[in-house]
């Protein structure tokens, strides 16, 4: 009886031991936080050239051309699929309407989507660099082999040699990268199509001559009236003479007859 107490006893003993090491045991560290990943670069906003074209100004006939020619698309797809951007110089609706020599309607449908592509650079341009593209020789366009622009940058003046014809920036429509819009005062007509033969400007109507005062008719009268007989005094001072003898002659003779007779 005494053993089985005993037993009893130790055996409570030995389960409350072990129940209170698993009471008092330490807790296990915590598990460590994954690391949060970096948060995606926000994408930028989608550019809409026809939106910001017809809305900015009065270029309804450049568009129209980019449409037509289908140079909007790849305009669009630089300006939002590509980390170079795009620089595009704009003329008004009066620059096209100004063309009367030479004429953008007499171009062969491939030659004015060269001259469309020709108004855009493929990079992002800021006012700012215009300064640095001033000291190149020339800068590549879309159109691609001979059809590059000439830039020069006169204290923030921006001036624009297409080898054909001279234009200016006038205004900044969007200047944001990676679409940069300029609006230019001129179409830009490339010397690659057109050539060098740069109409000359048009001189002021010559003054007309005055004739000279010895060609004038009251000249002439005059010399026409001294060169007659009748005003000439050398002609009747030899007439007087003349006459003045034949009298001389007459007294002469009727003195001698006279004479003769007495």
């Amino acid at each position: 009886m005494k053993v089985s107490m005993i037993f009893l006893v130790s055996t409570l003993l030995l389960l409350s031991s072990s129940a209170f090491a698993k009471t008092v045991s330490p807790p296990s560290p915590p598990a460590e936080s994954p690391t949060p990943a970096p948060a995606p670069a926000p994408t930028p906003d989608f550019v809409n050239l026809t939106e910001l074209l017809t809305v900015a100004g009065p270029f309804h006939t450049f568009l129209q051309y980019l449409q037509s020619t289908k140079v909007l698309d790849t305009f669009q797809n630089q300006a939002n699929n590509t980390e170079e951007g795009i620089t595009i110089f704009v003329p008004k609706d009066s620059s096209f309407a100004s063309l009367k020599k030479p004429s953008l309607s007499k171009l062969k449908d491939d030659e004015i989507k060269q001259v469309i592509l020709f108004h855009a650079l493929p990079h992002f341009y800021s006012l700012a660099d215009f300064k640095n593209l001033s000291q190149t020789a020339s800068t590549p366009t879309f159109a691609g082999g001979d059809y590059t622009l000439n830039f020069t940058d006169n204290s923030g003046t921006v001036k624009i040699n297409s080898g054909w014809s001279i234009t200016k920036v006038t205004s900044a429509v969007h200047a944001t990268d990676p679409v940069a819009i300029y609006q230019v005062d001129k179409v830009l007509l490339p010397e690659a199509i057109f050539g060098t033969d740069i109409p000359p400007v048009l001189a002021p109507a010559p003054t007309p001559e005055i004739a000279p005062a010895a060609d004038s008719p009251t000249e002439q009268s005059a010399d026409s009236k001294s060169s007659s007989p009748s005003s000439s005094p050398d002609r009747s001072s030899s007439y007087k003479i003349v006459s003045y003898g034949i009298w001389g002659n007459l007294v002469l003779a009727t003195f001698g007859l006279v004479v003769v007779i007495l």
